[in-house]
């Protein structure tokens, strides 16, 4: 089985739901993952906008999500070791805070938002709030599997 990342919200490539981005609720959408690879100890995940104005805009990162966990459920909390985040803790994202921050861009052309899963050999030293170059490096040779889900929005 392949190492697969999918959510009940948005298909990949599709659109996701206002809900989701700063135009409704700002909560995450649910996450769900299969066929992470043998010895898999954590999971990580970064979410970026690629498409961003100044650059690549970071969205999401939370790291030391439990071997056990096949996903994330909707609205994990905007702390920095969420109840309902399977043990993780959450580093900072670009709006300056730790733990999801929703689509929001300006308007013109829909922008397409990355999620990317790790499958990890080891929990990683990484205190919460940590930034998402700190998980790129704290995740250097120990990267087991990548598989990524894409989503688009626009500003209404």
């Amino acid at each position: 089985m392949a190492f697969s990342l999918t959510s009940d919200a948005f298909a990949d490539g599709g659109s996701i739901p206002a809900r989701f981005t700063c135009d409704g609720d700002d909560v995450s959408p649910a996450l769900k993952w299969q066929g992470g690879p043998d010895g898999t100890q954590s999971f990580a995940l970064i979410m970026n906008d690629p498409d961003a104005p100044g650059g690549t805009y970071t969205h999401w990162v939370i790291y030391n999500i439990s071997n056990q966990a096949s996903g994330l459920t909707e609205g994990v909390e905007k702390t920095d070791r969420p109840a309902n985040g399977e043990g993780a803790a959450q580093g900072s994202n670009d709006f300056g805070d730790n733990g999801y921050g929703g689509p929001c861009p300006p308007g013109g052309n829909a922008h397409h938002y990355n999620f990317r899963l790790y499958a990890l050999d080891a929990m990683l030293n990484l205190d919460p709030g940590a930034s998402k170059e700190d998980l790129l490096k704290a995740m250097e040779g120990r990267i087991l599997g990548e598989t990524a889900l894409t989503g688009t929005y626009k500003r209404q």
